[in-house]
């Protein structure tokens, strides 16, 4: 008896034991089933996840694009009936982007900088295109410029002297880079004439009496540009005159030196030494400093002037000032050629500076900018001198060269018996 019952109780634990284990197989079988479930889940969420991402980053560069194409489209020279709404356009794809969304601007000239430099306040310039001119008109042409301080301190700067120097005369203002026009009308809302619309604005106020007075540093092709677009216009004027550019009279001689060269290499000298901390361009030479001044440049003859005033520099004893120019020509003005000119003669200190009446793009970009190619950087690769430094200055705000400018207008009425 007591052996049947034990065999009875080892039946049953045995039984229940085969219960409990049949209870944990189907808990574990069900909680495999479980994660396998979550990590489908997970893995599903994921791909939708990236999915969602993707569509997203395609949108953002979409949008970036459209802006970019709109930038581009008005990064042009010339003006048409559609520029106007093209430039609004432009502004307001822009102002419709998120932050990030604007890093990713890119086109054959657009970038994020387009808009998104600050280069100060437009409102601190002045377009001069108001209407009521009178029977004079002064009409100061320049290149222009989309650095709106560069802009106020320099060509604003010319103006406002001539303005003072000439009352009797209206004042005016033309720039001849359309691309520079749409650029500041996009971003600000500052309208500046042309060319051809200053000149057809004279007409319909009906002006008599024209003088012209370029703010271009030499007869180059936009002076050229200029003066045919005058022509033009010319019978609509009892008298149109235009006054020298700022370094006057071409020649041909690369050592020809005229007065107006001997002005602005002293005026551009005292400033850049002054501005380095030295009381004269030869105290800067005997603590090893050089001065590299640099201009545009131009395939233009009147390429010559950078060398007449690089022989103005050597005249005046000024061994320690180079000048450069951005398009390398002429070709002792490259780069890599003033480089080994101030290593060779034993600087190792320099100064950059522009050699061009407006601080602009070209000053702030290609003379003294970060990217590789910059004047900057291209001193600092050579291994050859002890510091770089950069001088943001324009020439238009020189009281020495505004100056100048008015001797150039006032020689331009004694032409046209205005004086």
């Amino acid at each position: 008896m007591k052996r049947f019952l034990s065999l009875a109780v080892v039946t049953m634990l045995t039984i229940g034991l085969l219960a409990g284990c049949g209870s944990s197989a189907a808990e574990s079988s069900a909680a495999s089933t479980g994660a396998t479930s979550d990590t489908a889940s997970s893995e599903e969420s994921a791909a939708v996840s990236s999915e969602m991402s993707e569509d997203t980053a395609d949108t953002d560069q979409a949008l970036a694009d459209e802006a970019a194409a709109l930038i581009d489209a008005i990064y042009v020279q010339q003006r048409t009936d559609e520029t106007d709404a093209q430039c609004a356009a432009a502004k307001a794809a822009w102002d419709a982007l998120t932050d990030a969304q604007k890093a990713l601007v890119s086109g054959e000239n657009a970038d994020p900088d387009y808009f998104g430099r600050d280069t100060g306040a437009a409102s601190l310039d002045d377009p001069r295109n108001s209407d009521d001119i009178g029977e004079k008109e002064l009409l100061v042409v320049s290149f222009g410029t989309s650095f709106n301080d560069s802009r106020a301190a320099d060509i604003k700067g010319i103006e406002d002297a001539v303005a003072e120097a000439f009352p009797d005369w209206s004042v005016r203002r033309a720039f001849t880079a359309q691309i520079i026009i749409n650029h500041v009308q996009a971003r600000d809302g500052e309208v500046i004439d042309n060319m051809e619309q200053a000149l057809q604005r004279a007409v319909d106020n009906g002006v008599k009496q024209l003088v012209i007075l370029p703010t271009h540093l030499m007869h180059g092709y936009e002076y050229d540009e200029m003066c045919d677009m005058l022509a033009a216009y010319a019978d609509n004027f009892e008298s149109a005159v235009v006054a020298e550019p700022l370094l006057g009279p071409l020649g041909e001689d690369p050592k020809a030196i005229n007065e107006d060269k001997q002005i602005v290499a002293k005026a551009v000298t005292d400033e850049a030494a002054a501005d380095a901390g030295y009381d004269s361009v030869e105290s800067a030479a005997a603590d090893g400093t050089a001065f590299v001044l640099l201009g545009h440049g131009t395939s233009h003859t009147a390429k010559v002037s950078y060398s007449q005033m690089q022989e103005q520099m050597t005249a005046m004893g000024f061994d320690n000032v180079f000048i450069g120019t951005v398009e390398g020509e002429p070709e002792e003005t490259a780069c890599d050629n003033v480089i080994a000119a101030a290593r060779d003669a034993g600087y190792t200190r320099i100064c950059l500076r522009p050699l061009m009446v407006v601080a602009g793009d070209h000053a702030n970009n290609d003379m003294a900018g970060d990217d590789e190619d910059s004047w900057k950087s291209l001193f600092e690769a050579s291994g050859s001198f002890d510091s770089i430094e950069s001088q943001i200055e324009g020439l238009g705000r020189s009281e020495a060269i505004q100056a100048l400018y008015i001797a150039h207008v006032t020689a331009a009425l004694e032409q046209a018996g205005l004086a």
